[in-house]
């Protein structure tokens, strides 16, 4: 795979020797690829070889060039080393970081996964005063059908009178609500205004004969200062569209796609579905954004897919056992309303929804609840994945396993290159790469800023909540010494918070393990780069490069498993064994968003029921069938709380922790107790402390005493041989 760099006009001090002996080739340094030099270009391309172009700026002149050269057959893939390296004022210590970042390029593209499709006729809810509506829908109708949903008018003069000749449906109502996503909204609202709109002629007489101005250019009526003089029902006897003794009717309408300009939001979610936009139309035209709005609009009829991101096993969710609810972390963090708790019969494809009912005829029992992912309102995230303590919920585009190769191809060849102290910094393909690259390019024009550090490396995720703990230990053991995130104003707060819960625990594991020295970050960038944010953000870098934390001496070999909990395990295996000083028995962790801990069981509490056992999600519970026991496995515990929920007694704690030692993967014993045996048979049937409980609860009940009282303490066996024999109690078959 041929790899070519130029630099333009030597503006980067680009070293094509230590580069190709990092990547195993041989490079030639081109300076001016894209113009006079495009036939080195050409001749790559023609190969049949993947091609990789250090450069960004000129894609589009590159695939010109591309779509013109004759035979021309290879794939071409661009990365940048210019504002994420070769400028800046280390440029010249950056050559480990640039053959790292061509390395990772050379990497095959994520392995396709299933795909989410929308459909769209271009059916346009516009909700919105009537005026800023139609002047808004004059935009789009020659290319969407649109619908305005009246709620008033804007305050005059702002917007002008609304157009009287009707060109678009018009409808109002109350409690109107919005549900579903691009292609498949749906609206509910109450038609409750005694003004019928589809009877409505717009003549205007009722607004002119109202004598409390009750009535506005929307033809709706104000319930708060009408003062039922009915006026407006007289003049409007031939139309009959006016009529307080109308019920309210309730209607629903399905639309493709939505601009909300009222005052109020219909979604409030931080990630709102797609097709649906909200703007605050209080400028009418003006409005900030509302023409990037229309645009996109314009373009949103048709045929459209996206990636399905996640994968979800049922099995190993940690959710709900036994009707009792337990880990809700994804549901909690999900800004885009995608996760959800719900009643469901046998269970939903796994990854998918299931409509609720369906044909088949199913019994209570049948029904249980857990977590459904909605594909069409997700929006790939990946912050469910990363708050999953089981591994239940997982990215799927890329796959951890893939994000796990990338790490390790990119610290590699960072340390081949001879490169020190590297620092990965994640960040998204949106706002978080326009202010790594607004960086760059301000620290090339501006010697006050030093642009990005020579040992930080850039990597885009879509998202900076897909990485998790898994793979931020990860890369401790490929060889980082630090893991950046670097969030903006695209991550709601749910995100940052659960991230800052990450961070913690990964930060109180290593600290644990004796890596002193920060290891984690987060950082803020702008959202919309400007001097003053772009300086913070060098600032905030160059203290960054300027840390030299404890890791571990060698790399890690692994290769990191789609399984959440086997990567963590193996990468806590290698941490442990790289541990610069010796290990303590245990590590103490913060209790929020920790997936490792112990349990502790109050003894005198606990009846040994073992309701714990049956809705552990994870195996750490079990029992002993050869005697009352209660044993616990530390490694499979994900602290989900589902077995102090279950718990009739409330015996049981969560002690959030990492055990090191060889324990940590052994069957241990919480708690155990002596058989209490049939008092006529001598076989054990229960615990001495379970029976003695129930006897003392029962003791006072009209119906165990006596006889009855007695066969409490016998096995089920010998409990029915005793009613039976007994001769002073009526029997069922007595009865004549």
């Amino acid at each position: 795979m041929p790899t070519l760099i130029c630099d333009c006009n030597q503006t980067m001090p680009l070293q094509p020797q230590t580069l190709g002996a990092a990547l195993n080739e041989t490079l030639t340094l081109h300076s001016a690829l894209c113009r006079r030099e495009a036939g080195a270009f050409q001749k790559a391309i023609q190969s049949g070889d993947d091609v990789i172009v250090a450069c960004t700026q000129e894609k589009r002149l590159f695939a010109e060039v591309g779509r013109q050269t004759a035979g021309a057959s290879s794939v071409v893939k661009f990365v940048n080393i210019r504002e994420t390296g070769g400028w800046g004022r280390d440029a010249a210590r950056a050559m480990p970081k640039i053959a790292a970042l061509l390395a990772a390029a050379h990497l095959p593209d994520a392995e396709p996964v299933a795909t989410v499709t929308y459909k769209s006729a271009g059916r346009l809810l516009i909700v919105g005063a009537l005026d800023q509506a139609e002047q808004v829908a004059a935009l789009v109708a020659d290319t969407l059908d649109v619908t305005i949903f009246a709620r008033g008018v804007s305050p005059q003069p702002l917007a002008g009178l609304p157009g009287q000749e009707r060109k678009y449906p018009v409808i109002s109502g109350d409690k109107l609500t919005l549900s579903g996503w691009l292609g498949a909204f749906e609206a509910r609202w109450d038609k409750s205004n005694p003004i019928d709109l589809d009877l409505c002629t717009r003549c205007n007489a009722c607004v002119a004969v109202c004598p409390e101005g009750a009535i506005d250019l929307s033809y709706q009526i104000d319930s708060n200062k009408c003062t039922s003089h009915r006026d407006c029902v007289a003049v409007c006897k031939v139309a009959g569209a006016i009529d307080f003794g109308r019920e309210a009717q309730p209607l629903s309408e399905a639309f493709d796609l939505v601009l909300d300009l009222g005052e109020k939001p219909l979604v409030v979610l931080h990630a709102p579905p797609q097709g649906y936009f909200a703007l605050d139309g209080a400028q009418g035209l003006a409005s900030p954004g509302l023409l990037a709005t229309v645009v996109k609009l314009r373009d949103m009829v048709g045929e459209f897919e996206k990636p399905k991101f996640f994968a979800y096993k049922q099995t190993l969710c940690a959710h709900s056992r036994n009707e009792t609810i337990g880990c809700n972390a994804c549901v909690d963090i999900c800004s885009a309303g995608a996760v959800s708790s719900q009643i469901s019969a046998a269970g939903p494809p796994q990854g998918g929804v299931r409509p609720l009912g369906g044909q088949r005829s199913v019994g209570a029992a049948d029904f249980r609840q857990q977590i459904f992912v909605n594909p069409n309102l997700c929006i790939g995230c990946g912050a469910c994945t990363t708050v999953c303590p089981t591994g239940a919920l997982t990215y799927a585009y890329p796959r951890a396993s893939e994000q796990g190769v990338r790490l390790k191809t990119l610290l590699a060849t960072y340390a081949k290159a001879g490169g020190r102290q590297a620092v990965v910094l994640f960040h998204s393909q949106g706002s978080g790469q326009q202010a790594v690259e607004a960086l760059g390019r301000a620290a090339q024009l501006h010697k006050n800023l030093q642009g990005m550090p020579a040992n930080v490396i850039p990597q885009a995720l879509w998202h900076t909540a897909s990485v998790g703990l898994d793979l931020w230990l990860s890369a401790i053991a490929f060889g980082a010494s630090q893991v950046a995130v670097l969030v903006t104003d695209e991550e709601a707060p749910a995100y940052l918070a659960g991230l800052t819960e990450q961070m913690a625990v990964a930060q109180a594991v290593l600290h644990g393990m004796g890596y002193s020295g920060l290891h984690f970050h987060l950082l803020q960038g702008p959202g919309a780069p400007d001097a003053g944010a772009l300086a913070a953000l060098d600032a905030s870098l160059k203290k960054l490069a300027g840390h030299q934390p404890v890791v571990p001496a060698a790399a890690a070999r692994f290769a990191v498993a789609q399984e959440k909990r086997s990567t963590l395990d193996m990468a806590l295996d290698h941490l442990m064994t790289q541990a610069p000083t010796s290990l303590p028995e245990l590590i103490e962790l913060p209790a929020k968003g920790s997936p490792f801990g112990s349990l502790l069981v109050d003894k005198q509490a606990c009846t040994l029921c073992l309701s714990c056992v049956s809705a552990c999600p994870s195996s750490a519970l079990q029992d002993n069938p050869e005697r009352p026991q209660l044993k616990f496995i530390e490694k499979n515990c994900v602290q989900c709380g589902l077995c102090a929920t279950t718990c009739p007694e409330d015996a049981i704690t969560l002690q959030p922790r990492l055990l090191l030692t060889p324990q940590r993967k052994e069957a241990r014993v919480l708690n155990e107790s002596q058989p209490y045996q049939c008092i006529r048979c001598s076989k054990p049937f229960g615990t001495l402390k379970a029976i003695e409980s129930m006897l003392g609860k029962l003791a006072g009940h009209a119906m165990f005493q006596g006889a009855a009282a007695e066969r409490l303490k016998m096995c089920s066996d010998c409990r029915v041989i005793d009613i039976y024999s007994a001769d002073n109690e009526v029997k069922i078959t007595d009865i004549r």
